[in-house]
């Protein structure tokens, strides 16, 4: 086997085992090797006259979904079409009554539990009342022995990143964006307003997670 087949090899259970766990959390949950694979399994969960809407994910814009969605004549609410401020804010809120809804999340229990933190909350409010579906995509990557393990990544490795990628226009200033490691802040800056654990899938199904062993996201 080559170095290669032995990584995919470990996602493959890793991946697998982590649907069960998802599932007997009454989450709807694949596991798929490839971007290419995430992709499709996406788009067949997706009707074709749904409305779509989405939070902040690179790993939705990395599998090509999003990219898909807005060449394919989707009906879809745009929050990046807003032309100020508050008008994105209210394209925000109109995401909350849209039929299926985008995502990532910022981590993963091993037992099947998604640790999400927000800045205003319009992602986690989406994750957990609102749109009639939700598509969560993720890489195992994002996958942590234990709930501690899971919301330390979310504090301490993706949303440092993240804070680096809403922040490069220098407006926003916090410790973690000085410093590249988290600070526990309450900066008026800070984008970890929200730490949201969902233990459990509730409508039954609702919430579909297409986990990847592609590298992905943040």
């Amino acid at each position: 086997m080559t170095q290669n087949a032995y990584l995919l090899s470990r996602c493959n259970k890793v991946g697998e085992k982590t649907v069960l766990s998802l599932k007997k959390r009454f989450f709807d949950a694949y596991y798929t090797t490839t971007k290419e694979e995430a992709l499709e399994k996406a788009l067949s969960l997706i009707p074709i006259k749904d409305t779509i809407a989405w939070g902040g994910s690179m790993s939705v814009v990395e599998i090509g979904l999003l990219d898909h969605i807005l060449k394919n004549g989707y009906s879809v609410i745009n929050r990046d079409q807003a032309i100020n401020p508050e008008e994105k804010i209210e394209l925000l809120k109109k995401s909350m009554f849209c039929d299926t809804y985008l995502m990532g999340t910022n981590a993963i229990s091993e037992d099947g539990e998604l640790v999400n933190i927000d800045c205003i909350g319009n992602r986690t409010a989406a994750l957990m009342f609102g749109p009639k579906s939700v598509i969560v995509i993720a890489s195992i990557k994002k996958i942590m022995p234990t709930m501690d393990d899971a919301i330390k990544r979310a504090r301490t490795v993706a949303a440092p990143i993240n804070m680096h990628r809403v922040a490069g226009s220098g407006q926003r200033q916090t410790p973690c964006f000085a410093t590249g490691f988290c600070n526990n802040c309450i900066s008026k800056d800070s984008i970890c307003s929200h730490i949201v654990v969902t233990r459990l899938c509730n409508p039954q199904k609702r919430i579909k997670v297409i986990l990847t062993a592609e590298d992905i996201g943040f």
